[in-house]
């Protein structure tokens, strides 16, 4: 009654909160900041094939302010981000990615099976810095140096050391995969390069070393026992004549 002017700034904050989603949460602010981040970056110049150049995480996030969040805080909304986007991403360990970093500076390539209606289609996958890029076997048959990425995974080891997580996210060829398929080997990577089977990242070895004793069988092999790709594979189709 002594102050009406403070009674009715208190009444319109405690409408604003209640206007507020349920929900609400500082983390949506961080989202709708992102989506701002990604459109501005749209005008990025981009390389052969359509892939962003020196995609930065600061172009996805402020780097600076995330750092005041937890590893899980930033896990949740890295993951809330991309759920919603046509595209591969990953939260990794840092002790994970440490083991494929420092076995990917001794082996940068590898050769990665993708299951297809009949067989297989091969990829070549390339380290160039913290991105994996992936080409098929056959355009680099036709092309040689010159043909295109089909899928790019992008790293960020920004905050492994302070968080213990490294961020990772991609940019493909929709001509050529689709989510899914990028997924399979996106999570080829990890069953080659951070495995705790000497017989597995052999293969890698023998790839990059010994490449005439290589036989890509072995990755079919590996690649069968793990179940990776299995959704692939459409279903049988059962006989009931």
């Amino acid at each position: 009654r002594s102050s009406p002017d403070v009674f009715e700034s208190r009444m319109e904050k405690r409408n604003d909160v209640k206007k507020q989603p349920v929900g609400y949460s500082k983390q949506g602010e961080f989202i709708k900041c992102m989506e701002e981040k990604a459109r501005a970056a749209e005008g990025t110049k981009t390389s052969k094939g359509g892939f962003t150049k020196d995609k930065t995480l600061d172009s996805i996030l402020n780097v600076e302010m995330v750092k005041e969040k937890s590893a899980e805080e930033i896990k949740q909304i890295w993951n809330q981000y991309f759920s919603a986007k046509d595209t591969v991403y990953a939260v990794i360990p840092a002790e994970k990615f440490d083991l494929i970093w420092k076995r990917a500076q001794k082996c940068p390539s590898f050769l990665y099976a993708l299951p297809r209606k009949e067989g297989y289609e091969f990829f070549v996958g390339q380290w160039s810095g913290t991105e994996l890029h992936f080409t098929s076997l056959i355009n680099i048959q036709t092309q040689g140096e010159t043909a295109p990425s089909q899928l790019v995974l992008y790293h960020y080891p920004e905050l492994q050391e302070e968080k213990g997580i490294v961020l990772m996210t991609a940019e493909m060829d929709s001509k050529f995969l689709v989510v899914h398929e990028a997924q399979c080997l996106a999570n080829q990577v990890q069953l080659f390069y951070a495995t705790d089977r000497s017989e597995t990242y052999e293969l890698v070895e023998t790839f990059n070393h010994r490449s005439s004793e290589f036989k890509y069988m072995s990755v079919i092999a590996e690649l069968e026992q793990s179940g990776l790709g299995r959704e692939l594979r459409p279903a049988p189709v059962s006989d009931k004549s």
